[in-house]
């Protein structure tokens, strides 16, 4: 397992790159069969399948995020929403600094609500930074994948993330993900009484459905999507 990058000051320098790519994920529990790290991995599987597409500098991950609707879960650790906008903005002005004005940060982790302010008020003055993926980009990757779950119903620990560690990292995943499924899809105060509320084993979602086929297809699928984040901040993508 190689998520973090390796790369040398000097590859930076020869590379010129303008755009930065910062995978965000989260340190919260996914069931008992997918590790703690499970967002933080995904985030830094889809940047390196952009660095390996695009000519953009992929960075190490933001690894402790916003997880508090998964409360004192044990192992579940989490920042406050100030300090992640306090974190990714003084990121963006050291990559200024060195001359890479751009910056797309990579979210695989639903409860980092704040990364759409981030990236709002960086854009008050022109396109300087974009968040990926969307929801409508992830919808088109589970529609290409042939996913049978919804983005609402498999929320947490599912059938897609489980298959994107099936294709990229299996050695994260253990057994027992496939008698794991639990349907919660109506879950109206989860912001208020989070994850307990709903699920006693963490799960929310159907990972018995998982394969590593449809991880594939849908890393294959974000990875197209991306060209255009970089031609709305006025980038090339080749």
């Amino acid at each position: 397992m190689n998520l973090l990058p390796t790369i040398t000051t000097v590859d930076v320098q020869e590379q010129a790159p303008r755009v930065a790519v910062l995978p965000v994920g989260s340190y919260e529990q996914h069931g008992a069969y997918l590790p703690l790290i499970t967002d933080t991995a995904i985030a830094c599987i889809i940047a390196r399948e952009l660095s390996a597409a695009y000519p953009v500098l992929t960075l190490p991950p933001i690894s402790i995020a916003c997880s508090h609707e998964h409360g004192t879960w044990p192992g579940t650790v989490s920042i406050s929403a100030r300090t992640l906008h306090a974190v990714i903005t003084d990121i963006a002005a050291s990559l200024e600094a060195s001359g890479v004005r751009k910056l797309v940060l990579v979210n695989a982790h639903g409860g980092n609500y704040v990364l759409s302010n981030i990236v709002q008020e960086a854009n008050l003055v022109e396109p300087r930074m974009s968040l990926f993926p969307q929801s409508g980009e992830w919808n088109r990757a589970r529609e290409h994948a042939g996913l049978s779950s919804s983005a609402h119903d498999d929320m947490h620990a599912g059938e897609i993330e489980t298959s994107i560690l099936l294709h990229s990292e299996p050695g994260l995943v253990r057994p027992g993900y496939e008698a794991a499924d639990h349907d919660a899809s109506d879950r109206p105060f989860l912001l208020t009484l989070g994850m307990k509320a709903y699920t006693n084993t963490g799960v929310i979602g159907f990972p018995s459905r998982a394969t590593a086929e449809k991880g594939k297809a849908v890393l294959e699928s974000l990875t197209n999507s991306f060209a255009a984040h970089l031609e709305a901040m006025g980038e090339a993508s080749t």
